[in-house]
Parts: C-alpha cells; sequence; structure tokens
C-alpha cells in the first residue's frame, strides 16, 4: 500500500515542473493550452500555471490558453475519432 501511494505521488510531483520567471515572462499561453490538451490530458492546466507565475508577479492569459487548449482539444478528439466529432472549427 505504501508503494502504491509512493508511486502516486512520484506521478503527481512529475507533472507539476516549475516555471522560472523568463519562462512565465516569455510564455506563448495559446501554445502552451494547445500543447497541454493534445499530449498531456483531458484537465486544463492554468491554475497551476497561474500560481507558479504569479510567484514572479506574471499574471497567465487565461484566455489565450484555454482558446489554445480548447482547440488543442478538438485536434486530439479529431485524432481519436478519424472525424470532426466536435462541431465546426
Amino acid at each position: 500500500m505504501r508503494i502504491r501511494a509512493a508511486i502516486g505521488a512520484c506521478a503527481l510531483l512529475a507533472g507539476c515542473a516549475a516555471m522560472s520567471d523568463p519562462e512565465c515572462r516569455g510564455a506563448d499561453w495559446y501554445k502552451l493550452g494547445e500543447r497541454d490538451a493534445l499530449l498531456y490530458g483531458l484537465r486544463p492546466q492554468i491554475d497551476q500555471y497561474a500560481h507558479l507565475c504569479g510567484r514572479h508577479g506574471v499574471q497567465a492569459s487565461e484566455k489565450d490558453y484555454m482558446a489554445g487548449w480548447t482547440d488543442g482539444h478538438r485536434e486530439g478528439a479529431i485524432r481519436v475519432s478519424g472525424s470532426e466529432c466536435c462541431g465546426t472549427r
């Protein structure tokens, strides 16, 4: 039971990469959202980015991130199903 908990904790921590000040300031929030949706799963991570970048005095652009995430999620669904499943682009 302890081993499972340790493995789960490691998996969660691996997904929480820190962002440096220059990364936050130079982030392309649209592309970051798109990448997160295509590669890393079903849930947006904007809250984590906002928290991490807030430490550096940088406000994450939720609007741009979510636009990219929405497009990436739609593209991921198309790739999986082989057709447009989620409405028009």
